[in-house]
Order: C-alpha cells, then sequence, then structure tokens
C-alpha cells in the first residue's frame, strides 16, 4: 500500500498537458466472451506505455473500478504524444482492431475516452493525507503552503487571503 504523507500537497506541472480518461462499460454481464478479452487488453497497453514513458511523451496513470467496468486517468506530455499512441503503439492498434472486429457496434460493450488538454498554469488540485497520487505522481509533488495555499492562489489569483491551517491534533 502506498505511503500516506500527512499534510496539504499539491502538484506542479511545468508547460501544458493532457489527461486522458479511458474506460469500458460492460453493458451485457453474461457475455464475458466479449468484455473480458476489452478488459485484458488494457494490461499490454499499460505496460508498453511505462516501459517507453519518455520516448512517448507518457506521465503516469491511475486505475479506477466499478460495477461496470475500469477506467483509467492518464497524463501526456501533449496531445500529439498521445495521438501519436493510439495510432503507432503496438498494443493499442491490436487491441483497437480486436474491439472493432469482434465487438463493433453490438452494443455488448461499451469503450469511452475524454481528453483535455491543459494550458500551463491552468490547473489546481490539492492533496491532504493522501499518498502521492494523480497529477502529483505525474509531476512535482509540493506542500500547500504560501502561492499554492488556496485554490485561488494555486491558479494564481494572489489577491485571496490565506485559509488559516487546522492546528495539530494532540
Amino acid at each position: 500500500m502506498a505511503t500516506v504523507i500527512p499534510g496539504r500537497y499539491t502538484a506542479e506541472l511545468e508547460g501544458p498537458f493532457v489527461v486522458f480518461m479511458i474506460g469500458m462499460r460492460i453493458n451485457r454481464l453474461w457475455a464475458v466472451h466479449k468484455w473480458l478479452p476489452v478488459f485484458r487488453a488494457m494490461t499490454p497497453m499499460m505496460k508498453e506505455l511505462y516501459t517507453n514513458k519518455e520516448e512517448l511523451g507518457f506521465l503516469d496513470a491511475s486505475f479506477y473500478l466499478s460495477a461496470r467496468g475500469p477506467m483509467i486517468v492518464q497524463y501526456w506530455r501533449s496531445f500529439e504524444h498521445l495521438e501519436q499512441y493510439a495510432r503507432q503503439g503496438a498494443h493499442h492498434l491490436q487491441a483497437w482492431r480486436d474491439f472493432n472486429r469482434k465487438v463493433g457496434t453490438s452494443g455488448t460493450v461499451g469503450i469511452w475516452h475524454e481528453t483535455y488538454l491543459v494550458e500551463d498554469g491552468r490547473y489546481e488540485c490539492l492533496y491532504n493525507n493522501m499518498p502521492r497520487f494523480g497529477l502529483a505522481r505525474a509531476g512535482g509533488h509540493l506542500p500547500a503552503l504560501g502561492r499554492r495555499e488556496t485554490a485561488a492562489r494555486r491558479l494564481g489569483q494572489n489577491n485571496e487571503p490565506a485559509v488559516p491551517s487546522p492546528p495539530n491534533p494532540a
């Protein structure tokens, strides 16, 4: 289990970046032969991404599981890196072809993605008593003090008064 870091922290990533969310939805639970291969296809892709992080422009990812299927939040250096992987990544291309051939528009399994282009300095985040997580794993993990103390300050609005920190438990 990840180590919990006491206190308030934020993340910092220099330059623009991309947040890419991708997932699948099991629409027919009993059609295991259709959705299980889609579910299993993500593991080789993630291994490929982590093995070749630098050259692919992949920064990090977090995996989530709901009753209807998985979701992965990924961080990328640029949209160009993401799109290049989508079109040229060996494991992604194979999974894409397999899905279209074996599932297609049958409605058995849904797949989805959302892409967000984040401009430099146009984001904010806070992690309180958390392991290094999300954007803080993809970029820097810094104490939420001074110009990083409040959401408005993290977004560059320096006219907001500080919020007093809660007292440390005795």
